[in-house]
């Protein structure tokens, strides 16, 4: 089922929460809503499941126009955070259960229901707990059994609204692998909600990344994270480091020196210049490179994470080196990002939605 969300806008109370929101949601597709608290994601999805109603735009599911129907009308499965499972019933019951209240013409034989729900079981891994309760269960398996239940409508869409939240970090890992491998058997249009980077990264065909009610940027876990394409995604997706430039005819200039980057594009005048920990060499000091002095270092599994004070401590960089760098307090250490991002400052435009000048690449010292 594809699933087009036109120019939506939500208030509560005249407070916008979402600001002209489009998204083309492809039939089958694995989509992740990701951002911060506050972003509008998990208000994106009680929209797509009809548990909130646009105050304008349009959803549509397939080339019907959704916005104003109810769940049931729309027939979405929905899983939330803290599974909302039915104490009281089985777990064979509670797979059953949105099969059980349909209406009589629609509802299926009893035998069938159970059919149905061990059916489910066996695709979620809990063949022969179909007596238990939710009591009897783990946080994994009752979101498993929250996710057989959702699936029990044959629902048009699959919605799962920070579906792993409430479990450990060992435990998430599994179910996201899980989860992948449901999808993948079931093929449902699902769109899920996190604010953890990994987990969308791992398991969405595609990220939406959200800020402030608005979508930032759309794409491949690759896109979102190679091409960013504004300072609130580089600095929310993964690890980054910043710094304050200025770009004139075409290089890229910190504290009135040339810090070897060139930026051929960018508009000149005061820019953010972005970079990955990671993605850095080490030079001999001098011009053409940064130059910081060391203000905390820690080893890190297999890397040293190094702090820099950056012009006389006005700002702070972090890099990756080498475990047995020895890097020590107060030494210096001169580098330049092998790749890096920069982003014009514009006082009167909307600190996150700049536009990208330039992406540069730059290929290893010595090839």
């Amino acid at each position: 089922m594809e699933v087009s969300i036109q120019n939506v806008r939500k208030e509560f109370e005249r407070f916008p929460a979402l600001h002209d929101v489009s998204l083309d949601i492809r039939s089958g597709e694995l989509i992740a809503l990701l951002g911060p608290s506050g972003s509008g994601k998990t208000t994106l999805l009680r929209l797509i499941a009809g548990l909130d109603f646009p105050t304008g735009g349009a959803i549509y599911f397939g080339d019907e126009d959704a916005s104003r129907k109810s769940v049931q009308e729309r027939n979405v499965g929905f899983v939330f955070q803290h599974y909302a499972l039915f104490k009281h019933m089985s777990v064979a019951d509670n797979i059953g259960y949105g099969l059980k209240v349909r209406p009589s013409r629609t509802r299926p034989p009893k035998a069938e229901i159970r059919r149905r729900a061990l059916e489910l079981l066996d695709l979620v891994q809990l063949s022969g707990l179909e007596k238990r309760y939710p009591s009897q269960l783990s946080g994994g398996q009752r979101q498993r059994v929250a996710l057989a239940r959702a699936l029990a409508i044959e629902p048009r869409v699959l919605l799962l609204d920070e579906p792993f939240g409430a479990l450990d970090a060992q435990v998430r890992r599994e179910l996201r692998r899980w989860l992948r491998e449901i999808h993948e058997a079931t093929g449902h249009t699902t769109v899920f909600v996190t604010h953890d980077q990994e987990e969308a990264l791992e398991l969405a065909d595609r990220v939406v990344v959200m800020s402030q009610g608005r979508i930032e940027q759309v794409g491949s876990a690759d896109d979102v994270y190679d091409q960013p394409n504004s300072p609130f995604v580089y600095g929310f997706i993964g690890e980054s480091s910043s710094l304050p430039v200025t770009v004139e005819k075409g290089q890229v200039w910190l504290d009135d020196r040339s810090i070897g980057l060139t930026a051929k594009d960018a508009p000149e005048g005061s820019a953010q210049l972005y970079f990955r920990p990671h993605d850095v060499e080490l030079v001999e000091g001098g011009n053409g490179c940064i130059v910081g002095t060391v203000a905390a270092s820690r080893r890190v599994a297999g890397t040293r994470h190094v702090e820099l004070e950056i012009g006389g401590a006005q700002h702070r960089v972090e890099i990756e080196l080498p475990a047995d760098h020895p890097a020590v307090g107060r030494s210096r250490v001169a580098f330049r990002p092998k790749k890096w991002k920069v982003f014009p400052q514009s006082s009167g435009a909307h600190p996150l939605r700049r536009q990208p000048a330039e992406i540069v690449e730059l290929a290893p010292t010595g090839t």
